[in-house]
């Protein structure tokens, strides 16, 4: 019975399992990583799972899209999925498109003026000058 159990949540929420590692690898990046650059790439899967969990989360099993032909009626409003999370990760997808990109901006920066990309190093040099 309890194997009956174990196996229903890890299938049942795949999904979940997949988000929460996917986070933890981004935040394991961010902090055990001494290159701004690996930071940098472990910011954008965290920014991945984010995009994945609001996604998942603004799923409804058994619904339609809200897309109707002009001689339909509507019906159950509960039988058509929500369009506003999907909305607003395009929206954040555009965010961290933009984040990436200055952030990458920052690193070509940093790194013509340090010679490096390894944060110990670039703070040994900072307090040099």
């Amino acid at each position: 019975m309890f194997d009956g159990v174990v196996a229903y949540y890890l299938t049942g929420y795949t999904n979940w399992w997949l988000i929460a590692i996917l986070l933890l690898i981004g935040f394991w990046g961010i902090v055990t990583q001494q290159n701004l650059l690996k930071k940098v790439m472990a910011l954008n899967v965290m920014q991945v799972a984010v995009i994945l969990f609001f996604l998942n989360a603004g799923q409804k099993a058994g619904t339609t899209l809200g897309v109707l032909r002009a001689s339909e009626k509507v019906g159950d409003v509960s039988a058509y999925v929500n369009p506003l999370p999907h909305a607003l990760m395009l929206t954040a997808i555009v965010v961290a498109l933009a984040i990436t990109g200055v952030a990458l901006a920052l690193l070509l920066r940093v790194y013509r003026s340090y010679g490096t990309l390894e944060e110990p190093e670039v703070f040994r040099r900072m307090q040099q000058q």
